[in-house]
């Protein structure tokens, strides 16, 4: 029987996609979700295919653990994201980011799985200035997400080295593609910016729009992913996940106008709380000890993306 693979937050944007990916690659899924901020519909019709959709809640340890029975690879996705919304409620994302986590990996340990890969995030590295950003830096979080994450990072390296339990860490840099939801007040910047502009309405810009981030397109993570799942040797290491260039709020502007035919209305607003200016990676450490190579770029994924989104998406 093929492996089965558990994905956490599997009914939303990232875990979705991998979900379709697991399946390509002859694997069974189940996914874990409690369906807060995922959609039903990017699941709905995949049990046909061998996905089977369990409704929980990651703090609930008892849960977690009844969704691991028989799971041989584990997908943690499920996350309190947004820096935003961490500044807002900081107690949430501990609980739901932290303790969660730990509820995954000691669930996974107790049910023999064979490596945990968790989705780690950029902000980890918080506002260093060094660019581009590389696994040896020191990591020095600025918002409660990020300290959320770099602690999963630690919980996830404390259970490789002393309970044995294979686990790998991606620190996802700003991931976007279809399927990304434009609708909560969170929303990341590349869905929100198109459904604006295709609505009429201004872009709003956080400061002068200046600030760059490595944009990476969904096809690159869910490559990392399977690639953490299955590379020998790499269990407790982390990642960084991107590619490897940065562009900044302006030119996703002009690229949204350049596609939409017209020019498009801007609105600064006052910079977000817990923001970094830059960030950039350097994918040298994953290139060297996965094969990890991006194969799409920013401007094709962006065309993808909008796309995606003119033709009916979330």
């Amino acid at each position: 029987m093929a492996d089965l693979y558990l994905i956490t937050g599997g009914a939303g944007f990232i875990g979705s996609s991998l979900a379709h990916e697991v399946l390509r690659q002859g694997g069974r899924v189940r996914v874990f979700d409690d369906f807060s901020s995922g959609f039903r519909e990017n699941v709905t019709g995949l049990g046909d295919e061998g996905v089977e959709v369990f409704e929980g809640d990651l703090r609930d340890f008892e849960q977690v653990r009844a969704a691991m029975k028989g799971v041989a690879y584990v997908s943690h996705q499920a996350a309190l994201r947004s820096v935003e919304r961490s500044v807002d409620d900081p107690i949430s994302t501990n609980a739901v980011n932290v303790a969660g986590t730990m509820h995954v990996l000691a669930a996974a340990r107790e049910a023999g799985v064979r490596r945990v890969v968790y989705a780690s995030s950029s902000s980890v590295y918080g506002d260093s200035t060094e660019l581009p950003k590389h696994e040896k830096l020191t990591p020095s979080p600025v918002s409660p997400y990020a300290v959320s994450k770099l602690a999963g990072e630690h919980y996830c390296r404390v259970f490789a080295k002393l309970y044995g339990l294979e686990t790998v860490s991606l620190r996802y840099f700003n991931v976007f593609g279809p399927r990304q939801s434009p609708k909560s007040q969170y929303a990341a910047v590349v869905p929100l910016f198109i459904r604006a502009a295709l609505d009429g309405q201004p872009l709003e810009i956080h400061g002068d729009g200046h600030q760059s981030r490595d944009f990476t397109y969904i096809d690159n993570v869910v490559q990392a992913n399977w690639r953490g799942f299955h590379t020998p040797g790499i269990g407790g290491e982390a990642f960084n996940v991107a590619c490897g260039e940065r562009h900044d709020l302006l030119e996703i502007a002009d690229l949204i106008a350049k596609f939409i035919g017209r020019p498009l209305e801007r609105r600064h607003t006052e910079t977000r709380r817990g923001d970094v200016k830059h960030t950039e990676a350097s994918i040298d450490k994953i290139r060297t000890m996965t094969g990890y190579e991006p194969t799409i770029g920013f401007e094709e994924g962006m065309r993808i993306t909008y796309d995606a989104l003119v033709s009916g998406g979330n």
